[in-house]
């Protein structure tokens, strides 16, 4: 059989283990190309530890990655597909047919709030190196973090509040802590077992939770939270922002420009077109959800190949590692919560015990192979 030209757009988590799954479930059935504009893959789920010198965003060339998993490497980025002439166009306008396409290009993020520290983990630690110092000195007395609606992936909310009231406490100095949530109970995704065990170490670090709380910020250190109207101050506020989709040419979007997908990641009404990750709709926007739907896609596409594959409907596990200035926690669940009897699980890591940030089945062998830019 020839090969199936497999167009890979994006350079992230989703894209590169899109790549490799399909390199180990296609095998020579599949030519990929991979449209990635940026030089490095960016391990972001560490960068929130950075600020704390507790964790490092590794970085990684996207080229020898790409390399590893057969697939041919452009630095450009996706600007319009037609569908009907099974057809991409690039920002530098490059034309490039393809039998399969696969949009991996992420979210964007947007501030949400003009009067807040915007958390953004691609600079995290120039954003928040001052308030860590601030902390240790002792000129914070009250640092709010605020998570919007509809809320994005609230982990870094979490893992900020409890690192921050840890190092309050290794300085021995007093600093009240708010986190602010329109989530019903913390991190509820994962469902009851997670939420309580998260609420007991905020009530541990004596973290302030407001949940089911959708806020506005209308002047600096000034918090008004729905329903109740009620007013916060504090002296420093970092809020998640929100995310929008690719919003691509040609390609469906809804009004967020996310592309609506159907169980097995196919792009709907765009024939040959597959999307994973966060540009998609599926409401959860985690690296380790990313990586799951990319290998679902990539187990469609290979069917197409006559492989033998049997593609299986997405059916996200929620996985995820919990830092919080002391022993991190492995946290699971299902989607939605207890979905197909997978329960809502804590464990504590041992000291000096790591697991990835973003559970990745067939990239992070590589990753683990790879040597990160210094």
């Amino acid at each position: 059989m020839p090969d199936l030209r497999v167009l890979i757009a994006g350079g992230g988590v989703a894209a590169l283990e899109a790549a490799f799954a399909l390199r180990e479930l296609a095998g020579d059935r599949v030519a990929m190309t991979m449209l990635a504009p940026a030089r490095d893959f960016v391990y972001r789920p560490m960068s929130v530890g950075e600020p704390f010198s507790s964790g490092h965003a590794a970085r990684y060339p996207v080229a020898g990655l790409a390399a590893s998993a057969g697939a041919v490497i452009m630095r450009e980025s996706l600007a319009e597909v037609d569908g009907a002439r099974h057809m991409v166009r690039t920002e530098r306008g490059t034309e490039l047919g393809y039998d399969a396409l696969v949009i991996a290009t992420g979210a964007s993020l947007r501030p949400v709030f003009e009067h807040a520290t915007s958390f953004d983990d691609a600079r995290l630690d120039e954003l928040l190196h001052g308030l860590v110092q601030d902390v240790e000195g002792g000129y914070v007395s009250h640092l709010a973090i605020v998570v919007p609606a509809p809320p994005p992936w609230p982990l870094p909310a979490y893992e900020l509040a409890l690192m921050a009231s840890e190092r309050a406490w290794d300085t021995q100095n007093t600093m009240r802590v708010t986190v602010l949530t329109p989530e019903p109970t913390p991190l509820a995704a994962f469902g009851p077992e997670v939420s309580g065990e998260v609420a007991r170490l905020l009530g541990e670090r004596n973290v302030e939770l407001i949940s089911s709380a959708y806020c506005e910020i209308p002047r600096a250190q000034t918090i008004v939270v729905h329903p109740g109207d009620t007013t916060l101050h504090a002296d420093r506020i970092i809020a998640l922002p929100e995310l929008r989709g690719p919003d691509i040419a040609g390609v469906p979007q809804d009004g967020s420009g996310f592309i609506p997908v159907d169980g097995a990641g196919r792009v709907r009404d765009l024939e040959g077109v597959w999307a994973a990750g966060d540009a998609t709709d599926f409401p959860v926007k985690f690296g380790g959800v990313a990586t799951q739907m990319a290998d679902t896609v990539a187990e469609s596409i290979t069917a197409l190949t006559g492989a033998g594959v049997e593609p299986a409907p997405f059916a996200p596990r929620l996985e995820a590692v919990l830092l919080t200035g002391g022993r991190a926690r492995h946290l699971q669940g299902g989607w939605p919560a207890g979905a197909d009897g997978v329960k809502s699980e804590v464990s504590v890591l041992a000291r000096g015990e790591h697991l990835p940030k973003i559970t990745a089945r067939y990239l992070q062998p590589h990753l683990e192979d790879a040597r990160p830019v210094a």
